[in-house]
């Protein structure tokens, strides 16, 4: 199913654009936020302004998953995990093709804590959010969240696993990552890196 394009103002001017344009022609803004690079490094006024803009669309246009996948980006950013999750999952309604929507969705539902301090629940739905992003696309990053996960709540708490933290990390190596992603994860996870991983 093709998403649709429709006009919007630029969230950095305010010229009209279309949702099919990358940056916007006047200020050179990314017009969505496909990834979370994108914001990674906007302040928290420029995610606010971004995310400002995006709802005034989407109460036009609320089904728009490149719009909620964008908000999601920027609440994100500013560590409203909750909300970010919800548009995470109303972008991710029959859309099968981003991994990133499934991969910063199992990230929100951590809400800024260790998985440690995690539910059972909680952590199944996260390694059902990351499966999904690792089908769609088997990025080292991913697979490296996944021994995170594996170490902080399973192997912390001994509980059996499989795959164990271990062969997770092992899979992220073979598959490749940079020190920068591991980074960026950690900031927005909003905790320590384990020694380990």
């Amino acid at each position: 199913m093709s998403q649709q394009i429709i006009e919007i103002n630029c969230p950095g001017c305010g010229a009209r654009v279309s949702t099919g344009q990358t940056e916007c022609e006047w200020c050179h803004s990314p017009i969505i936020i496909s990834t979370f690079n994108s914001v990674y490094n906007m302040t928290p006024l420029q995610v606010n302004k971004y995310a400002s803009s995006y709802r005034k669309s989407l109460s036009e246009n609320p089904d728009n998953r490149d719009l909620n996948n964008s908000i999601a980006m920027c609440y994100l950013k500013l560590k409203m995990y909750d909300k970010a999750l919800q548009s995470f999952e109303k972008a991710m309604e029959d859309n099968f093709d981003n991994s990133e929507t499934f991969f910063y969705a199992a990230i929100c539902l951590l809400g800024g804590k260790k998985a440690f301090l995690s539910q059972r629940p909680t952590i199944d739905k996260i390694l059902e959010y990351i499966n999904a992003a690792i089908m769609i696309e088997p990025r080292g990053i991913y697979f490296y969240f996944l021994a995170y996960i594996k170490y902080d709540y399973f192997s912390r708490k001994s509980f059996k696993t499989s795959p164990t933290y271990q062969e997770a990390l092992a899979t992220a190596n073979e598959a490749g990552y940079s020190p920068y992603d591991v980074e960026q994860l950690y900031a927005i996870l909003g905790v320590d890196r384990p020694s380990c991983l």
